[in-house]
């Protein structure tokens, strides 16, 4: 008999919930916030009963019996690092979710959810794989200034899920695979995974490697501390140009990578430049991790993420690239079934529920 599972995946203007039998998706649903409704909170923790009954509502429009589900899985927020697995939402996962130990993120919600809802039934309730997913080899954390230490915050639930498919289709499991996984979205990250571990990574929080259609990452630190006391600025419109308003965004208005290529097929010459050094980073940093960490043995590259979507992107990365192992691209993301396989690989048994 299939286990049935439901999962939340809070972001900052939506919800978006899953139900699942087994890996079978019966239910995608997104629950959108307008920005009048979510201004009425002063803080991410005091939206949980707004959310909550957003959730409940939209199940029982759905006519799905809560009393057939069998574990909750919410998206995992800013917790304390961690190294990647399943974790089930205890009391201290809980209380550093409502803190915010690591910042006040929409999806600190998810956990805090799963476990509310679950306790009321009688089932247990998980995160997988958050943002702070840090399993970085002692060598990689090395930055050069020992006051700031190279750390972990990007995309591990989507690069984790991809290279296990990628691993299911070779017959092998995440713990017997050498490969590097692009997310390409809002936000790019690009890790080195080695058996089963983030070995490293160019991250897309902390300003690490490629930049993004909303990030600028790796910029020149010379000349970004120029900025940051140039009296021109703020504290919190410097982090913005780093986080938000970089990449795309900063140098053409969008962060859309249709609208872009839509430029490029205008005849825009700068889009062309923009589009052709995003791609050109991204190769860098796939070499760079394929010498590193691998010492160029990798069996596969894989391109994921929205931008995926993107035939041109994918194939200029693979030209530049596939001499160092073969390329799979697997377009767009599927977190929300990234989150039920964790949980179901738990209640299955094939492995053991973490401790934070």
């Amino acid at each position: 008999m299939a286990l049935r599972s439901l999962i939340i995946n809070p972001g900052s203007t939506s919800t978006k919930i899953g139900v699942f039998d087994d890996e079978e998706q019966i239910l995608d649903k997104t629950l959108r916030h307008s920005t009048e409704e979510i201004n009425q909170y002063d803080s991410i923790y005091a939206q949980k009963d707004f959310r909550k009954k957003l959730v409940l509502d939209a199940l029982g429009e759905e006519h799905i019996d809560l009393k057939s589900l069998n574990f909750i899985v919410g998206r995992g927020g800013l917790l304390r690092p961690i190294p990647g697995g399943t974790y089930r939402v205890t009391d201290k996962l809980e209380e550093d979710l409502k803190k915010g130990v690591q910042g006040q993120h929409a999806s600190n919600l998810g956990g805090i959810l799963a476990r509310e809802i679950g306790d009321s039934l009688g089932i247990p309730a998980y995160i997988v794989d958050p943002v702070v997913v840090d399993e970085l080899e002692p060598v990689a954390r090395i930055s050069g200034i020992p006051e700031v230490e190279r750390v972990s915050i990007d995309h591990p639930l989507n690069q984790k899920a991809m290279a296990r498919r990628w691993a299911k289709t070779v017959g092998k499991t995440y713990q017997d695979i050498d490969v590097i996984v692009v997310h390409m979205g809002g936000g790019t990250s690009i890790g080195a995974h080695k058996h089963g571990k983030m070995a490293d990574v160019y991250a897309a929080y902390n300003g690490d490697g490629a930049f993004s259609p909303e990030r600028a990452n790796g910029v020149p630190a010379l000349g970004l501390v120029k900025l940051c006391f140039s009296g021109k600025f703020t504290e919190a419109e410097m982090k913005k140009k780093i986080i938000g308003g970089g990449g795309f965004n900063a140098y053409l208005g969008t962060n859309d990578m249709r609208e872009v290529e839509k430029m490029v097929q205008d005849g825009n010459e700068k889009a062309a430049l923009v589009r052709d050094a995003f791609i050109y980073q991204i190769v860098k940093n796939i070499g760079a991790l394929s010498a590193a960490v691998f010492a160029g043995k990798v069996d596969q590259i894989i391109l994921t993420g929205g931008i995926a979507y993107d035939d041109y992107v994918t194939a200029e990365i693979t030209k530049k690239v596939s001499f160092l192992a073969p390329v799979t691209v697997y377009k767009g993301e599927a977190e929300l079934l990234a989150l039920a396989q964790g949980g179901l690989r738990v209640e299955l048994g094939e492995e053991k529920a973490q401790e934070y």
